[in-house]
């Protein structure tokens, strides 16, 4: 049997300084049609927990998102039901799964977080 392998990197984005979100390993490979899991570790400052996906000369594009409190997950409108997002709040880990996993999956993968602490954007001015 001929197997593809499916070669993913994930990175890091981070929302804030002092913000973390670190993935478990930085390459991938899995043999075609096996479930495929990329897993990141976030720290406590990350309330929405996101998932990005970049083919080679294409910009990232939106996969998934999962808040940590309601756990409510946004989906990419495109996306396919067999790619998932899962978290682990009792570790502070969150998923992106892949089954089954496809060549056409191949790609650089982004894991990200928006934390608690925004700054203000604007500055302001006293008149």
């Amino acid at each position: 049997m001929f197997l593809f392998f499916l070669f993913i990197v994930v990175q890091i984005i981070a929302g804030a300084v002092g913000s973390s979100i670190t993935p478990e390993q930085t390459i991938t490979s899995s043999p075609e049609g096996s479930n495929t899991t990329l897993t990141c570790t976030y720290d406590d400052s990350a309330v929405f927990l996101h998932w990005y996906r970049q083919k080679p000369q294409s910009g990232p594009e939106f996969l998934l998102m999962i808040s940590k409190t309601t756990e409510t997950v946004k989906r990419a409108e495109h996306l396919k039901p067999r790619i998932s997002i899962r978290l682990h709040k009792d570790k502070k880990k969150v998923d992106l799964e892949i089954f089954p996993a496809a060549v056409s999956d191949s790609a650089l993968y982004y894991c990200a977080m928006e934390p608690t602490v925004t700054q203000n954007s604007y500055t302001l001015y006293k008149k």
